[in-house]
């Protein structure tokens, strides 16, 4: 199962307010932000698992997708801009 980052309601982003403990069974309450990069949709964090598995080659990455060095600098480049107003929130 998927954790979900939207509310599904009003698609507000969600927050985390519990956490457990598989192994001991200690559950912890709050509320507490989700880190940036779970805030991603699931294609943008397999963007940033596949440009870190690449060794943070734009080139190669291009090369895996069958895309031009371009379209991939592009899709790199949109997913800074989207990461500098998530963290501005």
């Amino acid at each position: 199962m998927k954790l979900p980052i939207f509310c599904p309601s009003c698609e507000s982003s969600l927050n985390v307010s519990q956490m457990k403990c598989n192994h001991c069974d200690t559950t912890v309450n709050g509320n507490y932000d989700l880190p940036l990069y779970l805030k991603l949709g699931r294609d943008e964090q397999d963007f940033i698992l596949a440009f870190f598995l690449s060794s943070g080659s734009i080139k190669e990455m291009a090369k895996q997708a069958e895309l031009s060095y371009p379209t991939m600098r592009n899709k790199m480049d949109d997913l800074i801009e989207k990461i500098k107003q998530l963290k501005t929130f």
